[in-house]
Formats: structure tokens, sequence, C-alpha cells
């Protein structure tokens, strides 16, 4: 039986700070953080989005700075998004398989000037390059097809793999791409190439800041809630990530972030793998409307959130706030 009052006292452990360090579950470090970045056309341009204040859009030639940032604080890995114009947007997405597009060139010139001191993650999806905002093409009907879809999924990521991504991340929702893309990477001796698989990534109002950053909330037709899960499912979160690592995924993601804090335990305790979170665009826009309203202190929110993702199994955590939050974890 264990002991009661007074002779077991929680606060004992509580009452100086090393003592609560020593007693401490979980740990933060900035080896716990991805952190996506945007990328645009032109050169010399930090475009600021409006809706991510402190997140900006950088041309090619000046993401590889971001990149040395982050390997100087002790970040691990960036996560590539592309701001493609409109006028390279189409109905069939041909631009993502370009290996010459903004993707391509970013990977090649973070390559250039960090070489393999940082992982490179990037988004394998149709949504920044189709001209209706879909992640997927779409027939007669407004309907996004699923087969023909993997198709052209796996041909972007093929793409991306040869300019140098470490891993890929199909953020689309389809069935079967996984595997689809796991076979087109061996079959192109792309061996070495992770899948970070977004298996639950449900139909959230938290993404629109992020469509602000990629261009694609005022072309966006219709919704995303026919391939995209339902917030009220749980179950049916575990059945996706079931399929995706039994097709070849070598880690998981759950997206957004905090409201979704128990489908990450669920995964975790379920399947014993790496599963990752995404501190979406309105999460930390959020954060930074409550801090820039004196409603919260900007530092102790973010590293709160943090050590929240770790404490619910997080191997790690894709956030804006990454730069920020490592510093502040540097001292």
């Amino acid at each position: 039986m264990a002991a009661a009052y007074p002779a077991l006292r929680l606060r004992r452990a509580r009452a100086s700070a090393w003592s609560r360090a020593l007693y401490r579950e979980t740990v933060l470090t900035p080896a716990d953080l991805i952190w996506p970045l945007f990328v645009t056309e032109g050169s010399g341009e930090e475009q600021p989005i409006a809706t991510l204040p402190g997140v900006s859009r950088w041309s090619v030639d000046r993401i590889a700075a971001r990149a040395k940032e982050a390997v100087a604080l002790g970040i691990p890995c960036v996560a590539l998004f592309p701001n493609t114009p409109a006028a390279l947007r189409s109905p069939d997405a041909r631009e993502a398989l370009n290996p010459d597009n903004l993707m391509c060139r970013a990977i090649r010139a973070i390559r250039d000037a960090c070489g393999y001191d940082i992982g490179v993650l990037t988004d394998v999806a149709l949504d920044p390059y189709t001209s209706h905002g879909q992640d997927g093409l779409v027939d007669a009907a407004g309907y996004v097809v699923n087969d023909g879809t993997v198709e052209l999924l796996v041909e972007q990521a093929l793409v991306q793999a040869a300019a140098g991504a470490d891993i890929v991340a199909p953020s689309d929702m389809m069935d079967g791409r996984v595997g689809a893309i796991r076979a087109g990477l061996e079959g192109a001796g792309h061996l070495n190439v992770q899948i970070m698989s977004y298996a639950a990534k449900y139909a959230s109002a938290f993404y629109g800041p992020f469509r602000d950053a990629v261009g694609s909330r005022g072309l966006l037709q219709g919704d995303k809630k026919s391939y995209q899960m339902d917030p009220a499912n749980g179950e049916e979160a575990l059945r996706e990530v079931a399929l995706d690592l039994a097709e070849g995924a070598d880690s998981v993601m759950v997206k957004p972030g905090l409201p979704y804090l128990d489908i990450v335990r669920r995964v975790k305790e379920r399947f014993e793998v790496p599963v990752f979170a995404y501190q979406v665009s309105g999460e930390y826009a959020m954060i930074e409307a409550a801090a820039a309203a004196g409603a919260g202190e900007r530092e102790a929110l973010v590293l709160e959130t943090l050590t929240a993702f770790k404490r619910a199994g997080c191997s790690g955590v894709l956030t804006y706030h990454a730069p920020l939050a490592a510093r502040l974890l540097n001292g």
C-alpha cells in the first residue's frame, strides 16, 4: 500500500529548481523540432505572411540561410512548402513533376549550403500546384479522384528524392499512396529516403493561415472532407496508421496538434512507432494573438505547448516556433 499524507508529501520534490529538474518526466530539446519553411519565387525575397506574424516566405537564394540557422540552433530537420506562382498552377498539377520547380531548387540550395548536416523533409501533395486548390486531381463532378492522384504523387516523390530530399511526407490522405511511393522509391534506388506519412490528417478549421502561405486559400473550390478525416473520429485514425505502417511508412504524423493529443497518445500506445505532430498554422497564430493581446506570455506558452506534445508521446514536432523554442532551450 502506498504511503499517505503526511508521510508522503508530493510537494517535497517540487520545492527547489534542482529537484524539479531531477524528477522531470518529459524533456524537450531542439532535437525534437522540425522547422517548416515556405519558399517563393524571386531573388532576395522575404515576404511576411499577415496571418502568420513572424513567419515569412523566402526565395530560394535565401532559404539556405534559414537551414544554416537551424543547424546552428540544433534543429535537425526543416520542412519545405512552396508558394507556386499562379501561372504555373494547373488542374493536373504538372508543375509538381518539374525537376526544377521551387521545391527541388530549394532542396538543392540547402544541400549545397549545408551538405547533410540537416535533414530535408518535403511535402508530397498537389494542392500547392493545382489551380483548384485540392490535394489531388478532380473529376467532372468535382470529386477528388484517388488512384490517378496516387500515380502523380509517386512521380512527385521521386522528383523530390532525386533532388536530395531525406524524408518525403505525403500529406494528401489518398488511399494506398504510401505503398505506391515506397515501391517507387525502392525501384528508383532511393533506398534510404524515409516516408513520414500524414497518417491522421483531419479536415480541420486550423489550416487557414497555411493556405495563405502557400497561396491556395483563394483558389480552393469546395472542401477537403472527402479525403481528410472527420474531427469526430478516433478509431479511424488507428486504421489509417495501421495501413500506412503496413505499406512502408517509417514514421507517422497526426495533424493538427494540440486538439488531437488524444490521437497521438493512442497511436503511440497502440503501435510503438515514431509519431510526429504538426503544430499547425492556426495553433501558431492563436499563441501569437494571445501574446500580442497580453493574454499570455509567448515564451512560456511556446514551451508549455511543445512539452505537451512530447508528454503525449511525440518523437518530434513540426512547429513555426522552432527557432524561438530552440533559442530558449539553448539558453
